[in-house]
This record gives C-alpha cells, structure tokens and sequence, in this order.
C-alpha cells in the first residue's frame, strides 16, 4: 500500500492564530510535549484585518499550523482551546491527503494513539 493512500484522512493541518510568536510557541511546546501533535510550525510576522464586536480591527499575529492525526482532532481543539488568550480562537482543520512514508511514519510515532 503507498504512503498516500495510507494516510489519506489519517493526518490533518489544525490551523490557528496568536497574537504573539511567544503565545504560539507556549501553546505548541505543550501540543508536542502531550503527543497531540507530531509538529507545530510558527510563521509570525502576519498581520490580520478583521471585524470584531462591530469595530475593524488591524492586529499582528503568529500563524501557526499543527500536524496531527485525524482521531486525535477533538482533543487538539479542546487543549488548544484551553491554552488560547482568544475568546474565539480561529482552529480550522484542513486535511492532508497523503505524503512521504517515512514522515508519515515519523509522525505516527509522534502522536497518540
């Protein structure tokens, strides 16, 4: 079986925002250390435009994207929820169809479950 039909639907990207590089690195360091996710990486330097509470507003933040399995999506989002300084954090899952076996692999090993 290849690699990519072995994963598909088995990993997701859980897509999120910070306000800070250092709020994301917090939040990541725990994802990893608890195995909820293989990976986590951290682009800071962003900035969002966005309406909340009915006033446009203009905010640096630090994306960041979290590499985990699928099973393990409601758990991530309830711990990342719990961590988060948002009221409404941003968490959309996109999913990932396939990829090397040898991450894939690495990864599995990174997780729970």
């Amino acid at each position: 079986m290849s690699g990519d039909k072995q994963a598909e639907g088995e990993f997701i990207f859980l897509y999120s925002t910070f306000g800070s590089p250092e709020e994301a690195e917090r939040a990541a360091e725990v994802l990893v250390r608890e195995r909820l996710a293989a990976c986590v990486n951290i682009h800071p330097g962003m900035r969002s435009v966005y309406e909340w509470k009915g006033t446009v507003e203009k905010a640096a933040e630090a994306a960041i994207f979290i590499k985990t399995r699928a099973a393990l999506k409601e758990k991530v989002m309830a711990r990342l929820r719990a961590l988060h300084p948002y009221e409404v954090p941003a968490m959309l899952v996109l999913p990932i169809a396939g990829g090397n076996e040898d991450y894939l692999d690495w990864a599995r090993g990174q997780t729970q479950g």
